[in-house]
């Protein structure tokens, strides 16, 4: 198993598009429904993540974990970030609950990888030879 870096930016690049794409076309849905946020978000971005990297199951499980912990990382930075601009001790509240944060969207990301490993790793059967003449 190794960390392929060009499956884990195409991870992190889905995660952000999703995430704004969901933020967009569902208001509020993470305030009503905190998980579906993070929760679709690591999904896909591990399914990505898992495709690109390709091989076995646990390989991608490892691409599509890393891609969303990376992801989730480099969001909870910026809001950390522009929260202490803003309020002072507001950017280490939020830095203290994304590090909870960057666990749970692991766990999606992987069973995403895993996903995507596997489907990449499907072969459909194709018939042996040419069909019978007339």
């Amino acid at each position: 198993m190794s960390i392929n870096t060009r499956a884990v930016l195409y991870g992190v690049g889905a995660a952000i598009v999703v995430g704004i794409v969901s933020g967009m076309t569902v208001p509020f849905s993470d305030a009503t429904l905190p998980s579906l946020g993070f929760g679709l978000t690591g999904l896909v971005a591990g399914l990505v993540a898992g495709y690109v990297a390709g091989g076995t199951v646990g390989n991608g499980a490892l691409n599509g974990g890393v891609a969303t912990s990376l992801g989730v990382i480099l969001v909870v930075a910026l809001l950390s970030v522009l929260g202490t601009l803003v309020g002072g001790v507001l950017g280490l509240g939020v830095l203290l609950v994304g590090a909870l944060f960057v666990v749970l969207a692991a766990i999606p990301g992987v069973i995403g990888g895993a996903l995507g490993a596997w489907a990449k790793g499907r072969r459909v059967v194709s018939p042996a030879g040419r069909p019978a003449g007339r």
